[in-house]
């Protein structure tokens, strides 16, 4: 190769320009088609999976689940994530009474009621999460505990809103 020969990469590019930019372009489309950002919150928005539709809608009195904002699915994790950082900065540890969701306010109190066999326990959202559909919440490993799906992994669950953030 002499001085003024080009490297074959250089090449390569040269004679497919427009294959560059089409594959930038297609790159950036399939990027931003993966999630929408609320750009005052930014984060994730996803809807509920079921929404309490208020005291004045005439469902509201039919419905065993209109004592909650959110009926779906709980998970619930434990070891691999205890003592690593959660997305709110604290420290993640199975032993509290703490959960993920995916777009409410770090601090916010919520109270889960497992719709299976009653039992409800109020938690503190510190991180985000879960990222399956049809998940609205992660709870922590005691949470499930005293939940009573340690075994199941999943169990349907009422969510209601009980504090706001005072953050």
């Amino acid at each position: 190769m002499g001085i003024l020969s080009r490297s074959p990469r250089a090449a390569t590019i040269r004679r497919y320009p427009l294959v560059t930019i089409f594959t930038v372009m297609a790159v950036g489309f399939l990027l931003q088609a993966c999630g929408t950002v609320d750009p005052q919150l930014g984060r994730d928005q996803r809807p509920p999976v079921a929404v309490n539709p208020g005291p004045s809608s005439p469902s509201n009195e039919a419905s065993p689940y209109a004592q909650y904002d959110v009926v779906g699915l709980a998970s619930w994790y434990g070891k691999p994530y205890h003592g690593r950082r959660t997305a709110s900065g604290a420290v993640y540890n199975m032993n509290h009474l703490t959960a993920a969701h995916p777009t409410l306010p770090f601090g916010t109190l919520v109270a889960v009621t497992n719709l299976e066999n009653g039992r409800t326990v109020v938690l503190t959202i510190n991180d985000r999460g879960p990222f399956v559909p049809q998940r609205i919440i992660d709870v922590s490993r005691k949470a499930a505990g005293q939940l009573g799906f340690l075994g199941q992994g999943l169990t349907r669950v009422g969510m209601k809103v009980i504090a706001p953030s005072q953050g």
